[in-house]
């Protein structure tokens, strides 16, 4: 009998097909307004969905009601404002200390008002645009956020920072985000992409399109999916899959767990075995925060490198530590062919 195959979806993706839609069509014609209280201390900007949101300053108490958003405003330091955030939430294990406000689909307005937050942020691709409405009757903003490559991830951290009153923790943050990335590039100059099929849920078989952030962290990594589609998470056929053979199967893995026992299934299930990725157990497993569009996707981004590129990462000594020129060659001072060097990283 064949067995359950329970890999876990991102639970962004289970939103993002029903909300993009609602966001879409409503923001042409309808922008965020201060409500009958506002207060005069407000800034007015242009959020990442195109609305005109008044803020107040300074922004004291926020609600987040993304994962995303909760590990950005982590990484800024500035996790002691956050006072509620999603049930989801859980990176990193402080934030599910955080009062719960409900799901990204329905959450708990009242809660949220209970809470008297100055801002609540939101992204496009997970909230819908009926709760964005339903705070701006309550005379609550909402910041929302879309970010769809890397440079978009970072620069919309920049940019929350700057809102939020903390320019300087965004602008050191995005500095050194880019120095990983830099780095990273010069490694990987020198070798081809390898080309792999990034597993979103294997029965029905969801992947990646072309146009995500995930693939974009994807060729971060030196790597191209071998799905191009424009559709945000399309099916895949499993027979196209067979015969365009990935090198690698990449999956990602819940904070906490290690993804082992998903992995061995896959030899045993009809049409993977086809796959020599899966017959000589190509696959790469790195952590979800390469699924959500915050800072700490960089960090997935160099697990994966390290995963598909392993002899990018073979350090060259200093000099002071390499055996002396004037001794006679053996086997302990040759030099590595670099098929050698590859299997010693592996």
């Amino acid at each position: 009998m064949q067995r359950e195959l329970r890999l876990q979806v991102p639970r962004v993706t289970c939103t993002a097909l029903v909300t993009l839609l609602l966001w879409t069509g409503s923001m042409r014609a309808q922008s965020s307004a201060p409500g009958p209280d506002a207060t005069p201390a407000g800034r007015d900007v242009v959020d990442e969905a195109g609305r005109t949101v008044r803020i107040p300053q300074p922004v004291q108490r926020i609600v987040s009601l993304a994962p995303s958003l909760t590990e950005t405003i982590y990484a800024l330091d500035l996790q002691d404002r956050l006072v509620g955030d999603k049930d989801y939430c859980d990176y990193p294990d402080d934030a599910q200390k955080k009062t719960k406000v409900g799901g990204a689909i329905n959450p708990n307005l009242e809660q949220i008002a209970a809470l008297r937050p100055d801002l609540v942020l939101v992204t496009k691709s997970l909230n819908r645009y009926d709760t964005v409405r339903a705070l701006d009757s309550l005379g609550i903003p909402a910041f929302a956020t879309d970010p769809h490559t890397v440079d978009e991830i970072i620069s919309s951290t920049e940019r929350l920072a700057e809102i939020l009153g903390a320019p300087e923790s965004g602008n050191a943050l995005a500095l050194d985000l880019e120095h990983h990335l830099s780095d990273l590039k010069q490694r990987l100059a020198a070798y081809p992409l390898r080309r792999v099929l990034f597993v979103v849920w294997a029965e029905p078989l969801i992947s990646i399109g072309k146009d995500t952030f995930i693939a974009d962290a994807l060729r971060r990594a030196g790597a191209i999916s071998i799905v191009d589609s424009a559709q945000g998470w399309p099916q895949v056929n499993l027979e196209e899959v067979v015969k365009l053979q990935p090198e690698y199967l990449v999956f990602a893995t819940g904070h906490g767990e290690t993804g082992a026992r998903d992995i061995d299934i896959f030899p045993s299930l009809p049409g993977w075995r086809l796959l020599d990725a899966v017959r000589n157990r190509r696959f790469a497993v790195i952590s979800d925060a390469v699924n959500r569009p915050a800072p700490r996707i960089v960090s997935a981004i160099e697990d994966l490198a390290r995963q598909l590129h392993p002899e990018a990462f073979v350090e060259i000594p200093p000099k002071s530590e390499r055996p002396s020129t004037n001794l006679a060659p053996s086997a302990t001072n040759r030099e590595i062919p670099s098929h050698e060097a590859c299997a010693c990283a592996h």
